[in-house]
């Protein structure tokens, strides 16, 4: 009997089976289908009106995919959704995201606008603003961010007081880095109640004392509306609360988890845009008398960005499909909250191997690449927002080692008993012998150590890719994937054997099994001749 799967327990064991694209049942090909028509039709003929941030294409674009359903996937039906699955979600968030401003327009939409208000709104604000915002009849906007909380949000100084009357609190404050602000008409904010209680507000636009500042010249997204917002004794009614008072955090936290699953998906239909031009340039560019593609050095390129690829879309899925076992005993919420240590670790990977296949797509191009009439460079500079969106990496990787150390003292992962039977073999005998010595070395202070947190995080995220990309090619018994695996395998295991030795030597531990041996080396440039093949004859991201 298989063991149970839980929120860290990739530690203890391995599952036989993991949900991967290979399970996607007619319906799921169908919204791939019909997402991939709606940014042929409607996203690419208006790309140039939305680069150049003409906000009113954008929001005809926005209802455009409202009307087909994009905008409302994990809405109930009574309130004008879909009420599909988290697949069916994530399917429509990596099929929007071949252009990052109008990925982060939608996304602002679907997820961090309607989310909320989703999961938290009482039935009367639910029936006045859900149905509008599924529509986009309204544009929503999530504000939470501020000058001087960004990671640390609970530090805003946005607050909110109570009338003497009780019927409106009186907000005052900014926020800054705000998505769709510029045009957003119902806003979710966060603020103190009396400077002490983090909560959240919904907030429309019109209201009096509510304005906007003017647009960010940002790097890169640059179609998207980035605005401070300001709320100066903005009276909104008591009824406009979201949640409870003092609860805000939990809103907040729950919508971040799953902005971070969603957000390695962004990357990767950001990353499949990307191989595609560089696939299309290797053909077509010819060099001493072959095309590029020709050469070895080119695709050991195209290769290792493909199993970066798939690993992190495997390791997104798998997390998926663990979610929504979930959601067979509690709300997606709290699902998406039991696996919130692989949230964290599915956004490190997946914003930096959007950065990767960014930069090697620029390199491919060579010189055409820093060249704005080139695709690549717009998607070099829209990339880099990744590992700072909801959360940045470095947040992350503090949190998933701190997360997972709580819930081993709460006693929901059996870490110590792990860690204590090391010997016997189970569980994954690397990552669990550092748990062991750092927390020797530093007890339970383990956390304040933050380069050792974040290796340790390390260690964890690309022993849960290597994995995921492994156990899929074994189940689907795909030769093109078992290649991908084995390429991503080679990379993976230096990378742990790096953040190992690192923490071994923070922890000034010894390695007395012999745990840190590399595996012996592979010639897998036969596998990448294989892999750049087959992706230069499809054209496209193939597996």
């Amino acid at each position: 009997m298989e063991k149970p799967v839980f929120g860290g327990s990739f530690l203890l064991s391995a599952p036989e089976r993991i949900f991967a694209p290979e399970q996607f049942t007619p319906e799921h090909r169908e919204i791939a289908r019909a997402t991939e028509e709606f940014f042929h039709q409607e996203v690419e003929p208006n790309l140039d009106a939305i680069l150049h941030q003409d906000f009113a294409v954008l929001r005809r674009v926005l209802q455009k995919s409202a009307e087909v359903g994009l905008v409302s996937t994990l809405v109930p039906e009574e309130y004008g959704g879909l009420d599909m699955d988290l697949t069916s979600a994530i399917i429509v968030t990596e099929g929007v995201a071949r252009d990052a401003s109008y990925a982060s327009c939608h996304g602002g939409q679907a997820g961090i606008g309607a989310l909320p208000l989703a999961w938290f709104g009482t039935e009367e604000q639910k029936k006045r603003y859900l149905p509008r915002v599924v529509s986009a009849e309204l544009v929503a906007a999530y504000c939470l961010t501020e000058p001087q909380a960004g990671s640390d949000a609970l530090n805003c100084r946005t607050r909110a007081d109570l009338t003497p009357d009780g019927k409106h609190y009186i907000l005052n404050g900014q926020k800054m880095w705000i998505t769709n602000g510029g045009f957003a008409d119902l806003l979710t904010v966060f603020a103190k109640v009396n400077a002490e209680q983090f909560t959240c507000f919904l907030v429309e636009r019109t209201l009096p004392g509510v304005s906007v500042g003017a647009e960010e010249k940002k790097m890169g997204l640059k179609g998207a509306s980035t605005t401070a917002v300001f709320f100066d004794n903005v009276h909104v009614p008591v009824e406009n609360v979201l949640g409870e008072v003092g609860r805000g955090h939990i809103i907040a936290f729950n919508i971040l988890n799953l902005g971070r699953l969603k957000l390695a998906m962004f990357g990767h239909g950001e990353c499949k845009e990307a191989l595609a031009h560089s696939l299309r340039y290797a053909r077509e560019r010819r060099a001493f008398g072959k095309s590029i593609g020709e050469f070895g050095l080119i695709q050991q390129k195209l290769a290792d960005m493909a199993a970066r690829m798939f690993a992190n879309e495997s390791m997104a899925y798998r997390v998926t499909g663990h979610i929504q076992d979930e959601q067979a005993s509690k709300p997606l919420a709290g699902a998406v909250e039991e696996f919130a240590i692989e949230c964290s670790l599915v956004k490190i990977f997946g914003s930096e191997t959007m950065g990767f296949v960014a930069d090697e797509a620029v390199q491919i191009h060579g010189g055409y690449g820093y060249h704005q009439d080139y695709a690549v460079e717009r998607i070099y500079r829209d990339a880099r927002i990744y590992r700072i969106f909801e959360g940045t990496n470095e947040i992350n990787r503090l949190i998933a080692t701190t997360m997972l150390l709580k819930r081993a003292r709460a006693g929901r992962v059996a870490l110590a008993d792990a860690v204590k039977q090391l010997d016997s073999g189970a569980g994954k005998t690397l990552p669990l012998f550092l748990f062991g010595a750092a927390y020797q070395k530093f007890g339970g202070a383990i956390e304040q150590q933050q380069e050792v947190s974040a290796a340790l995080t390390d260690v964890m995220m690309y022993t849960l890719a290597l994995e995921s990309a492994q156990l899929r090619a074994q189940q689907s018994k795909s030769e093109l994937q078992r290649d991908l695996a084995a390429v991503f395998g080679e990379f993976a295991q230096n990378q742990i054997h790096a953040s190992a030795r690192f923490i071994l030597g923070a922890c000034e531990a010894q390695d007395p099994r012999g745990i840190l041996t590399l595996p012996p080396p592979t010639d897998t440039t036969a596998a990448r001749h294989r892999i750049a093949a087959r992706l230069l004859d499809a054209g496209k991201y193939t597996v």
